[in-house]
């Protein structure tokens, strides 16, 4: 154990160049911002820019997070989808918010996005499935997700079974599959800095606007 934290406190951090960040020229709205964050990670061709952790708590407030993919962004809020029997579509059901945490770490750059969340309508969610590639809704057609799996037999033998039905259905739809909305309260960006001196701007949403400060890093 003592190699192992020697090891971890030898490991670099911030290797590469990091771009500046000025919180005096932020736009009033936190969608702005971090859509502008989001095109210079794209561009800058940092790896997966729109995965993110999606957390969620359960009935007795113990937390769990899992690597989703942002679907949709807009002033209503940030969009995820979910199946409604996997442990985080039954979490939200029970307590129906959420926490999301980018980072790119090539530009030492985070944002973590907290607030309530909304499922959105049929039509919305058949349209994100379909739009999916056929693997990936043979297997969330079966509503598995989270539950115990016997062994990897089992797993292959439903994702074909799933499969051959898609290829029969091509407009099927999983009958638990959602698209959920965090509309978010509060809104961070984070910008590292190899000094230690980060910059932190929040925004808050107050009424219908937003109010926006720095804190502490």
């Amino acid at each position: 154990m003592t190699d192992i934290r020697q090891l971890l406190r030898a490991l670099p951090v911030f290797a590469g160049e990091l771009p500046a960040f000025d919180p005096d020229g932020t736009p009033d709205d936190p969608v702005a911002l971090f859509t502008a964050w989001l095109m210079d990670a794209i561009r800058r061709q940092v790896p997966e820019p729109h995965a993110m952790t999606v957390s969620t708590a359960d009935a007795e407030g113990r937390p769990s997070a899992r690597m989703l993919i942002l679907k949709d962004l807009g002033a209503d809020g940030w969009r995820f989808a979910a199946h409604r029997d996997s442990l985080k579509g039954r979490e939200l059901a029970g307590r129906p918010y959420a926490a999301l945490t980018f980072y790119w770490q090539p530009l030492g750059r985070q944002v973590r996005v907290r607030g309530p969340v909304v499922e959105e309508g049929a039509e919305v969610a058949a349209a994100d499935f379909l739009a999916r590639g056929a693997d990936a809704r043979a297997e969330a057609l079966l509503g598995r997700q989270s539950t115990p799996l016997t062994g990897l037999d089992e797993r292959d033998t439903a994702v074909k079974a799933a499969a051959e039905r898609i290829a029969r259905e091509p407009s099927l739809v999983a009958p638990g599959w959602t698209v959920c909305t965090v509309r978010a309260e509060e809104v961070e960006f984070w910008q590292g800095s190899r000094d230690r001196r980060h910059t932190r701007l929040v925004y808050r949403r107050d009424g219908e606007g937003w109010t926006k400060g720095l804190l502490w890093p």
